[in-house]
């Protein structure tokens, strides 16, 4: 029973961890693109660039730099 409840309070722990995603999104006075680990809302402060979700922040800087909107900033 005891390595159950650990293990259930790992799994509580890392699996958040395991779900992070990364969007890349563009200030919409600025045109700075930035990467943000939340999806944009419907706000008018910044606007999600390209349809895609990263999994790693790595991979969402790896992408930021092919985003043509985001290549002169």
């Amino acid at each position: 029973m005891r390595k159950l409840l650990c293990a259930a309070a790992v799994c509580a722990f890392v699996t958040p961890a395991l779900g992070q995603e990364y969007y890349v999104v563009q200030d919409v006075k600025t045109k700075r693109c930035t990467i943000v680990s939340e999806k944009p809302t419907t706000t008018t402060t910044v606007t999600q660039v390209g349809p895609v979700v990263f999994k790693t922040r790595k991979e969402a800087q790896a992408g930021m730099r092919k985003i043509k909107v985001c290549e002169s900033n």
